[in-house]
């Protein structure tokens, strides 16, 4: 599948005549968690030729494309609109730009948006992000009935991320893992979670499960906790000079 992947990246790159500048994986596959049928989410990055940016025009600025029966999900931002994105410390794009699993980078691409992020990260408005996605994916939750085991994951990565937010001062790692062995969680319920995930792993993205009404608790007290605590959190350096950075980026085409 990833050759196929990278056929595609290389046919969008001659179509949009952009140079991509970062590819990677999001989603299940990028957390730690894709059951057997998980499709494939896969994010970009790009840049135009300067002279696409030089004019009184707004042109189109993002790409949503799909392949092979909606297994392949290709999305993407042009460079300008990203960093727009990251400047909110938008925290889809603080995910992708850690991601594990790579397809394409321009050379230190990565490394060098990792360091202005880090800057700019907004503790406050990424906890906010995943408060709201915690929420809704409690919401869509009956635990009285079976459901999708992929919904309880969602709500559980989300009140980890914000358990993480609220003890740590760096961004929260995009892989499910690594985040929740960097916050204080009981262990009990630290084992259950790893018993989930190896069941999610074996299972197709239509298992219905039920119970875990101990893991339903744990989430709500972090979002309890993460909406005490939010007002409180930093909101990042605003002075950073993010111009310059574009500018740096945009002038290496030609």
């Amino acid at each position: 599948m990833e050759n196929r992947i990278y056929e595609y990246l290389e046919k969008l790159e001659r179509e949009k005549d952009i140079e991509i500048l970062l590819a990677c994986e999001t989603g299940s596959r990028a957390w730690g968690f894709p059951s057997p049928d998980s499709d494939y989410d896969v994010r970009i990055i790009y840049r135009h030729k300067t002279d696409w940016y030089l004019s009184l025009s707004e042109h189109k600025d993002s790409v949503d494309l799909m392949y092979d029966d909606n297994l392949i999900d290709i999305t993407g931002w042009d460079i300008r609109k990203a960093l727009r994105l990251l400047y909110k410390s938008n925290a889809s794009l603080i995910e992708r730009i850690q991601s594990p699993i790579i397809y394409k980078e321009k050379e230190d691409f990565i490394k060098d948006i990792q360091e202005v992020a880090s800057v700019l990260y907004s503790r406050k408005a990424t906890i906010f992000h995943y408060l709201g996605l915690c929420k809704r994916s409690l919401s869509e939750i009956d635990i009285n009935n079976e459901y999708k085991l992929k919904k309880l994951f969602y709500a559980l990565r989300s009140a980890v991320a914000c358990m993480w937010i609220v003890e740590n001062e760096i961004m929260p790692p995009i892989v499910f893992t690594d985040t929740l062995e960097g916050i204080t969680i009981d262990s009990d319920i630290k084992k259950r979670i790893y018993e989930l995930i190896d069941i999610k792993l074996g299972k197709d993205e239509t298992y219905l499960h039920s119970g875990e009404k101990d893991l339903f608790n744990y989430i709500e007290g972090c979002i309890d906790l993460a909406e005490e605590k939010a007002k409180e959190l930093s909101t990042g350096d605003k002075t950073y000079n993010l111009d310059n950075f574009f500018r740096t980026i945009i002038k290496e085409t030609v």
